[in-house]
């Protein structure tokens, strides 16, 4: 299966489970909005979340996959062999984790949250969620090596359809479980979105699991033939990269950690509101940059297991071109359309204009980054593929002290607010994205330097064209807006704003990439042709 078709498939399903990701975060916002249960939900949130992104995510994926393949293109027993003994291994070690995580929460979040303890209350409940919620991560750790394994056997749509199961479960347990604690019990009605954590969790690990045994794996069987599953072959270097590939994957989330350590100082709501941009940021790096990188690295790893180093490379350069293709004109349009889409969105409940106003600023410096952040996601598992680990971790070292000089730059030298956080971060992505790039130029038959940098270049200059026509479109439709208020209908004037200035700026990025032949649009326009001619005929 090719990048492109693998990576529309998983869009797809990513793109049902961000649209519910965004629900979520409705609901959420409108029961418990940027309040000092709001900041100790998230932080205690990311905890787990972190150790799932930097695992789940990107290194278990790094190390696994292309190990997983080799060993497909001989045998599937011989894969499946692998698969076991990562699992028994990855059981063991996971357990061991959570029950420190469970038992070390108040050093943990005490290490990145004093300032809550000024807040009767907020630091213990920051605590107490920690600890409810860290058995999500054994959950989503083993759910991401069913991933891997289904996406080198060809299986895309329902591992990124996965996700879709663990936001309906958080859904449905913030409008029954909240109300239910809130009235009938002592505890506080956020635990409720804890237990949909939990149950998410659950669910995203059993469906793939599911999909495996009808594959015809089973694991038990092959757990009574395995006696040392570390010497299983294939088994020693997947550990082996795993703790480099985490390292070399962790800039991204770390820096997103240090933002929050960094936002705790700056009073209630400064950490839900760099919350809820980076959510929102979810959306495109998910579709577009997740699903290019899961797509990309089993065709990579096929191609190396082979010996076909120019077939790998020009995978490579494929799946970057989108990436520049679709996210930069991604990052201008929410730039242009932030605010109205965070009121659109989430001003509703307890969540208010003031919210809203924080929240779009710091996503328009989130977005900044938006191309980057989706590069390195597909680029570091390229690495690990190519076993060159220290690029990576190097490279993610050398960010994470640059995003920490920044952040003590911005805020403690030049006293910006909060939002310099979301802009530091956008920084050293964009500086990590340019030197994995001019590193893998070194190791693959092709400069992706050169020509990379006339599609960049290309993308960034339409991106902005139409950032241009959105804002112009926003000007225009500013003159209705009191009209609209008027008579009531604000929540219609913000869906009016986001959905014209959507509709006016993604024809006008599809009429000039055509006019103008950029391969990457043409193709984007060829493949919705398609598949429109095949509902008609199927009508």
């Amino acid at each position: 299966m090719s990048i492109t078709k693998g990576a529309s498939r998983m869009g797809l399903a990513t793109l049902c489970s961000r649209i519910l990701g965004l629900l979520r975060e409705q609901v959420f916002a409108y029961f418990f909005g940027a309040s000092h249960a709001a900041d100790a939900f998230n932080i205690a949130f990311r905890i787990p979340n972190l150790l799932r992104d930097l695992f789940a995510e990107g290194a278990m994926s790094a190390a696994f996959v292309p190990q997983f393949t080799r060993h497909l293109v001989e045998s599937k027993e011989k894969a499946f062999k692998l698969l076991a003994a990562i699992l028994a291994i990855l059981f063991v070690g996971l357990c061991i984790l959570t029950l420190f995580g469970v038992f070390f929460s108040p050093q943990l979040v005490a290490l990145y949250a004093t300032p809550f303890k000024a807040v009767f209350g907020k630091f213990n409940l920051t605590v107490g969620l920690t600890q409810a919620m860290f058995p999500f991560f054994p959950f989503v750790c083993i759910a991401a090596v069913c991933m891997g394994s289904l996406n080198a056997l060809g299986f895309f749509f329902l591992p990124a359809f996965a996700p879709v199961l663990f936001n309906a479960a958080c859904i449905l347990s913030a409008l029954v479980f909240c109300p239910v604690l809130s009235r009938y019990t002592q505890i506080h009605s956020i635990y409720g979105m804890a237990i949909g954590v939990i149950l998410g969790g659950f669910l995203q690990f059993y469906i793939q699991w599911w999909q495996l045994k009808k594959q015809g794996f089973k694991l038990f069987q092959y757990w009574n033939s395995i006696k040392k599953p570390w010497k299983v072959p294939g088994a020693k270097n997947v550990l082996l990269l795993l703790f480099p590939g985490t390292l070399g994957l962790a800039a991204t989330q770390i820096n997103i950690l240090i933002n929050s350590i960094f936002a705790t100082n700056h009073g209630s709501g400064a950490v839900s509101w760099l919350n809820y941009a980076f959510r929102l940021m979810q959306f495109p790096i998910g579709i577009f940059g997740v699903s290019l990188a899961a797509a990309t690295l089993p065709q990579v790893a096929k191609w190396l297991a082979l010996k076909q180093k120019k077939e790998a490379a020009l995978e490579v350069k494929k799946a970057l071109s989108l990436t520049f293709a679709i996210n930069s004109a991604a990052a201008c349009g929410l730039m242009v359309i932030g605010l109205p889409l965070i009121q659109l969105l989430f001003q509703h409940g307890n969540f208010h204009s003031e919210d809203s106003i924080n929240t779009s600023a710091a996503l328009f410096w989130y977005a900044w980054g938006l191309p980057a952040y989706s590069v390195v996601k597909v680029l570091v598992p390229i690495f690990y593929a190519i076993q060159l680990t220290k690029i990576p971790v190097l490279i993610s070292f050398l960010d994470v002290a640059l995003n920490l000089t920044l952040n003590y730059m911005f805020l403690k030298i030049f006293h910006y607010p909060f939002w310099a956080l979301a802009l530091s971060t956008s920084l050293t992505a964009t500086v990590n994205a340019g030197f994995l790039c001019f590193m893998l130029s070194k190791k693959l038959p092709f400069s992706i330097q050169k020509d990379l940098f006339f599609v960049f270049l290309k993308y960034i200059v339409l991106a902005l064209l139409i950032a241009g026509i959105g804002k112009c479109t926003l000007l225009v439709l500013a003159n209705w807006q009191d009209a609209l208020y008027f008579v009531g209908f604000t929540s219609g004037f913000w869906f009016l704003e986001v959905s014209i200035v959507v509709i006016i700026c993604v024809a006008f990025w599809m009429g000039i990439g055509y006019f103008l032949k950029l391969t990457e649009i043409c193709e984007f326009i060829t493949f919705l042709q398609k598949k429109l001619r095949f509902l008609i005929r199927q009508s």
